[in-house]
């Protein structure tokens, strides 16, 4: 689908957020293995989330979808079934690679596999330490999927994560609930953490070493953390998603970019772990304001007003990446309308994303008429630029749609972007939602 941008003046209104795409995946997986009935409100409705729910009933768990909650009816830890054919994780790098720890330890063999971009993203990662916890995993050339995963007896393992990953490290600790022995995943560079927090929720026996930040002064503190976790039930429990922070992220960016602009988005997930990127627009000089703080399920939330403001550049590297590894694309919007030099390092992750999201973004930035260099772990904008009208690609990647979307509301012309549809992977309606607020 190729869909046109028309240039906006401003954007004012507010703004319902789908349910957080994470922490929907972990609520479903982790409600499939516990004990009892799992009652989630606000699941995100987005593709990626229904690959999950589509290779649970698969395996077997009892789903209803009801009165907008849905309800699932927990098999307990090895309770799972070996499923009649293939199970298929779509575009979901979170389905292939949580889903794996939890068939490691299941008594039957899984054959998993994914889209073409799915099949083209590392896996390695995970391979590695579930064949030392004790499964049998055979992959196709260079370790990507589809994957075959004989699970059965694991034992728990002690495994420093050589590349910072939520979703590895989740991998990990959901394979150790049915390991024998603690499980303990060392990473110096803390990532979200969802599943430490739904896991917890959830009655496993897990604990957590170190504290993950504090925030002084606007700059993240940032240790390394270690987990632990040993086998025990899950317990069923109610749920509720907060708002998609990096779907938030686009309409923050938009509403910071556009002359004039007042915005609520709303119900908003503020994991600390996921809004590394408010504290980065913060310190480029945006207005944004938290307000209707509340906890739900483990998780902060809160409504976000954002007014327009003027940016400058600043630089982004190191610990901080990972913490806002999703949001980058849209970070690189900002840059281009920021006063001075923007520089992202240390962010080479995202050659191995649902595309190559830095030589995407340069491609198309340079399109538009930014000025950018792309350096092997990043990118480096120069601004304020004025952006032109253009055609865009996708690549078939939700948030290279999504960032380039908000790019075209200030070009001096209509941009149309090819593979638009992508954007349902993870916000169906986006497209319609962000028409809704522009004026």
């Amino acid at each position: 689908m190729i869909f046109p941008i028309s240039p906006a003046y401003t954007i004012r209104g507010r703004i319902p957020l789908p349910g957080d795409k994470s922490i929907s995946h972990r609520a479903l997986m982790l409600g499939a293995i516990a004990e009892g009935e799992t009652r989630i409100r606000g699941l995100a409705p987005g593709e990626d989330v229904r690959s999950t729910l589509n290779c649970l009933r698969q395996l077997g768990v009892s789903i209803q979808e009801q009165n907008g909650e849905i309800i699932l009816h927990g098999r307990g830890l090895a309770g799972l079934q070996k499923p009649a054919g293939i199970l298929d994780a779509g575009n979901s790098g979170t389905t292939m690679r949580l889903l794996a720890g939890i068939l490691a330890a299941q008594p039957f063999t899984t054959a998993i596999t994914g889209d073409a971009s799915l099949c083209r993203r590392p896996m390695r990662r995970i391979i590695e330490p579930l064949t030392q916890m004790g499964a049998g995993i055979t992959a196709e050339q260079n370790d990507c999927a589809p994957l075959t995963i004989r699970g059965g007896k694991l034992q728990g393992i002690h495994y420093t994560l050589p590349v910072a990953s939520a979703q590895v490290k989740s991998c990990i600790l959901f394979a150790g609930l049915g390991a024998d022995g603690e499980t303990i995943v060392e990473e110096h560079v803390p990532t979200r953490d969802h599943s430490e927090r739904m896991l917890r929720k959830m009655g496993a026996h897990i604990s957590v070493t170190s504290d993950q930040y504090s925030v002084i002064s606007n700059q993240y503190s940032v240790t390394s953390n270690s987990i632990s976790i040993r086998a025990g039930e899950l317990f069923g429990n109610e749920i509720e998603v907060p708002g998609d922070f990096s779907s938030a992220a686009f309409f923050i960016a938009a509403a910071l970019l556009l002359s004039e602009s007042e915005l609520i988005v709303e119900n908003v997930g503020l994991n600390p772990t996921r809004t590394a990127f408010l504290e980065i627009a913060r310190e480029m000089g945006a207005a944004i304001e938290s307000t209707k703080l509340k906890n739900g399920s483990h998780e902060p939330v809160a409504d976000l007003a954002v007014r327009h403001h003027p940016l400058r550049g600043v630089s982004v590297f190191g610990k901080r990446v990972p913490l806002l590894i999703d949001e980058i694309p849209i970070l690189a919007i900002l840059a281009t309308q920021a006063e001075g030099e923007t520089c992202i390092r240390d962010a080479k992750e995202l050659r191995v994303k649902e595309s190559d999201r830095i030589a995407a973004l340069a491609q198309n930035l340079r399109a538009m008429g930014a000025t950018v260099e792309e350096l092997p772990d990043g990118l480096v904008i120069a601004g304020p630029t004025p952006l032109h009208g253009a055609e865009i690609d996708s690549y078939g990647d939700h948030r290279i749609a999504m960032a380039f979307a908000v790019a075209g509301l200030l070009a001096d012309a209509p941009t149309t972007i090819r593979g638009a549809e992508c954007a349902d992977i993870s916000f169906p309606g986006f497209f319609e939602r962000l028409g809704e607020v522009c004026i």
